[in-house]
């Protein structure tokens, strides 16, 4: 396999086949690329394993696992997968190959640099998270029609204040879909359906999938 910049490497933490858990691509059969290292300690995060550890994987290497799955969807996430600059070649090449990649990333770091084919997540972070400081706003400039925005909800004062943002920023305006999903530990799904119903808010409540179905099992 031909990779332009192959003596590039990055630091993964786990390439895995499995269900989209979340956003509109939920329940399609997707390869995961998670990248390690984050600049965030969300309070409420589930994936602290990639904070640290992994190994150096060369582009080509990474590309010769994730069509090795012989599916169609593919997802870089981490940790924080922008933490990594060469993570852009990495989902140029996947791009460049036909796939559909996504990219999770938590909204702090600058996605102008995003290869447009890409559609992003941007998971943009609630008071409960303990990081909604680090939001880095001008990203809601960089959305297309294909991408999302996120919000993960731990309270009341939290859904008030992503109410606010999508109404301040005018994501309920723009063509991104925006998501409004619920803290595992914090706040029971059925609350947080019934609030978004009671206030008719044009968001997609979602939950995570894959917790469901395997009980989060090596933290999938």
């Amino acid at each position: 396999m031909n990779i332009s910049r192959a003596v590039d490497t990055l630091r993964i933490t786990e390439i895995f086949l499995s269900l989209q858990g979340e956003t509109s691509r939920t329940g399609l059969p997707t390869v995961f690329v998670r990248l390690t290292g984050c600049p965030l300690r969300c309070q409420y995060c589930d994936t602290a394993y990639a904070f640290s550890g992994g190994d150096n994987l060369e582009l080509a290497q990474i590309v010769e696992q994730v069509v090795g799955f012989g599916v169609s969807h593919v997802t870089v996430t981490g940790g924080e997968p922008l933490a990594q600059p060469g993570v852009h070649d990495l989902m140029r090449e996947l791009c460049d190959l036909g796939l559909h990649v996504s990219l999770e990333t938590s909204g702090a770091l600058d996605v102008s640099g995003v290869d447009l084919r890409v559609a992003k997540v941007l998971d943009l972070k609630t008071p409960g998270s303990g990081e909604v400081a680090r939001n880095l706003y001008s990203n809601v400039g960089e959305l297309q029609a294909k991408d999302e925005v996120k919000f993960v909800i731990c309270s009341r004062a939290d859904y008030e204040w992503a109410r606010m943002q999508c109404e301040t920023l005018k994501l309920f305006e723009g063509e991104a879909d925006v998501l409004f999903s619920p803290s595992a530990s914090e706040l029971k799904p059925r609350v947080l359906a019934d609030w978004i119903v009671a206030d008719r808010l044009p968001v997609r409540f979602q939950m995570q999938l894959h917790k469901v179905l395997w009980n989060d099992e090596a933290g999938r």
